[in-house]
């Protein structure tokens, strides 16, 4: 008996969604995406607020970008993801449909239907397409693991009550997400 055929997503079925449907295309597979929780977007608009003002304040070039924004890590037109928040620093990049190339910075905020997703593919996309530093912020476990793939170093744990250094600020910006929640 034959196995059945897995079909093959392309750029056009992700762009061809219904209406107020939500998917990310890895690798010609659709994940759909269910809506983010209260503490999910709260953590969202937090890291949006505090990397922009940062950003701002420093007069700085790049951009912090939360989702829904699409992203074509590899600029092939094959993988569409959309970050939690892509800290964008070349917006010649930019187009009308979102992201051409890999964000320098991606926050990734774990909820129960994408931990295995942004744990294991979506942290091999992004050290693929060249994704300068990726945390998987993790509110279930209160913690944060770091991947600085420009350093091509071991990721780091650190629990929400640490304060974790930016990467690709060369530390002058610090948060702690435990502060973060604290008006949660």
């Amino acid at each position: 008996m034959p196995t059945p055929q897995t079909r093959f997503y392309t750029s056009e079925d992700y762009w061809n969604l219904p209406e107020g449907e939500r998917a990310e295309l890895i690798d010609g597979k659709l994940y759909a995406m269910a809506p983010p929780g209260y503490r999910h977007q709260f953590l969202v608009a937090q890291f949006t607020k505090i990397i922009g003002n940062f950003i701002d304040s420093h007069e700085g070039t790049c951009r912090v970008i939360p989702a829904p924004f699409a992203v074509n890590l590899f600029a092939d037109d094959q993988n569409w993801v959309e970050p939690d928040i892509s800290v964008i620093c070349d917006p010649d990049k930019i187009t009308d449909q979102g992201y051409e190339g890999a964000p320098d910075w991606v926050i990734e905020v774990v909820s129960p239907e994408s931990r295995k997703r942004d744990y294991g593919k979506k942290n091999d996309l992004y050290s693929e397409a060249g994704v300068r530093e990726y945390w998987i912020v993790d509110p279930q476990k209160e913690r944060t693991t770091v991947y600085r793939y420009e350093e091509d170093a071991a990721p780091v744990i650190v629990p929400f009550r640490q304060a974790l250094s930016v990467g690709i600020y060369k530390s002058a910006l610090s948060l702690c997400i435990a502060d973060m929640l604290k008006n949660l």
